[in-house]
């Protein structure tokens, strides 16, 4: 007899409330035989389970029976109760009491050894609101309003329906259906720059699965980084797609789009980065710079002329009030 099989039929009965014997069977690959004689094990182990023949009859659980602590281990125990914690780090206060009532049960004291934190630096209060008002939208089905700046800095207002709050590739995003433009959409939280709860309800629609969005062929970028900027190069790439060399810099070997985060991303490691592969992303990377040059360039030349025109026109009014001065003298 399988104690697995008997946790299962169990946890099944208390989704289902009721079943009848070829469903069990058929569910779990055994004889309605056997369910039976399960039956009468989780009876024997003191479960309130009951089997009653007939057309409406069936196997269910006594109404109101709630599982013992002594169906989860000790480490279970501790995993559930630590789950329940780490969600007091969104700044949600109501499960306080029932994370005292499940430690009780349970006989486990909690160590405070997770921490999560939703937030920026210096931006703790406004980032845990915001994503306090997004959890309410999701749970209670409400539209919000937002007003959005996209990766082409251009801003709107956008009516949405909330379905999930995502975590991917160290940034929160909301995956919501966009009454404007009628379809999904992916919206990263540190774009929204502002945000209303509404009071109009929806009945939420399930997000698209991801088209094999993630398996698209990009383009293999090798670059050589300084071992004096190592830490940053963690932050971005796996361990596997970094070779060390003997002098201690590293090889980064990465399938990644050529767009303008790369770019951006590049040229903040100053000399410090070498791309080897591909050749043209060199280009890009001298033109771009190129253009900084003339704009910090432009800059320059502002300041000089201007400080030549302040010069003008010091000496412009040292010759007004020397000439003043010389028609005083005259008279």
């Amino acid at each position: 007899m399988s104690d697995s099989r008997l946790f299962k039929m169990l946890y099944y009965l208390l989704d289902r409330e009721r079943a009848t014997a070829p469903e069990l069977a058929a569910e779990f690959e055994v004889s309605v035989r056997t369910i039976y004689r399960d039956v009468e094990a989780l009876s024997g182990a003191g479960i309130p389970i009951y089997a009653e023949p007939g057309r409406n009859g069936g196997i269910y659980l006594l109404q109101d029976f709630v599982l013992d602590k002594a169906i989860l281990s000790e480490s279970e125990r501790q995993d559930v109760l630590t789950a329940i914690q780490s969600i007091f780090a969104t700044g949600y206060t109501g499960g306080k009491e029932m994370l005292t009532k499940l430690s009780a049960i349970f006989n486990v004291n909690t160590r405070n050894w997770l921490e999560v934190d939703f937030s920026r630096w210096r931006k703790r209060n406004y980032d845990n609101s915001k994503f306090e008002i997004l959890k309410t939208a999701v749970i209670q089905c409400r539209e919000i309003k937002i007003v959005y700046e996209n990766s082409n800095s251009r801003r709107s207002v956008r009516i949405v329906q909330p379905l999930k709050i995502c975590y991917k590739s160290k940034e929160w995003y909301l995956k919501a259906f966009c009454t404007e433009k009628q379809d999904f959409r992916l919206f990263k939280l540190n774009r929204i720059l502002e945000l209303e709860l509404l009071e109009n309800t929806f009945v939420p629609r399930p997000y698209p699965e991801e088209k094999n969005n993630l398996q698209q062929t990009y383009s293999q970028i090798v670059l050589s980084f300084s071992k004096a900027i190592a830490y940053r190069v963690y932050d971005e790439f796996d361990e596997t797609e970094i070779e060390y060399q003997k002098n201690g810099d590293l090889i980064v070997c990465a399938e990644m789009p050529v767009d303008t985060w790369l770019v951006g991303y590049l040229l903040s490691f100053g000399t410090q980065v070498e791309i080897i592969k591909p050749k043209y992303l060199k280009g890009v990377l001298a033109a771009q710079a190129q253009e900084i040059y003339k704009k910090i360039n432009l800059d320059k030349r502002c300041q000089d002329m201007c400080a030549i025109l302040k010069t003008i026109a010091i000496q412009l009014c040292r010759n007004f009030k020397h000439n003043l001065e010389r028609k005083r003298y005259r008279k």
